[in-house]
């Protein structure tokens, strides 16, 4: 797929702690959420997939505290997930993929932390397939999955803003969202969740 070879920018040295805080504010929220979807009712696979992926996730977050020096806060309730794996997938989808954008743009200034790029790329990878099973079974349970990428998609410039809201990004953030955006809309497109 092109987007996956789409060149990053580039960003000053000086971005690096912002981007970094991102990505401890990521992951603490990508592992929240991988808890609360294995609670639900989910095929063994998906369920196993899962565990193997949380504990991807506290790895990250732990190798993010060390580099930042704090830990992330805690959470006293799980955030809550939709109970239909079609909507589930979608948003698992869809914030890994941010993830995975994000993780191209750090590894242009920290290519030691590549193994992250490839965690986040596995996910995803796992995601698009079990989403392109759901697009090309029954038409209602595919219709669950269309809706909820639409709804998905509707935020996305919203979530997208708060990731970028750091001052120091400021003057790369439309340049920065637009790049974002663009490979989002690539990747969902050729997955079918967005309908060309």
């Amino acid at each position: 797929m092109s987007h996956q070879f789409a060149k990053p920018l580039r960003l000053p040295p000086e971005c690096e702690p912002a981007l970094l805080e991102r990505f401890l504010k990521a992951e603490a929220m990508a592992l929240w959420t991988v808890r609360s979807a294995q609670l639900q009712d989910l095929p063994p696979h998906i369920q196993a997939f899962l565990q193997k992926h949380e504990e991807d996730e506290r790895n990250h977050l732990a190798q993010f505290e060390t580099m930042i020096g704090h830990q992330s806060h805690e959470r006293e309730r799980l955030p809550s997930v939709p109970r239909q794996w079609p909507a589930l997938a979608v948003q698992l989808y869809g914030y890994e993929s941010l993830g995975l954008e994000f993780a191209k743009l750090l590894v242009t200034m920290r290519p030691d932390l590549a193994g992250i790029l490839e965690d986040e790329a596995i996910h995803v990878k796992f995601f698009e397939r079990e989403i392109q099973q759901i697009i090309a079974g029954e038409a209602a349970v595919a219709d669950q999955a269309w809706a909820s990428a639409r709804a998905w998609w509707r935020k996305l410039p919203l979530t997208l803003g708060r990731y970028l809201e750091a001052p120091v990004l400021k003057p790369f953030r439309p340049e920065l969202a637009l790049k974002i955006l663009e490979a989002m809309e690539q990747r969902f497109t050729e997955t079918g969740l967005l309908k060309k």
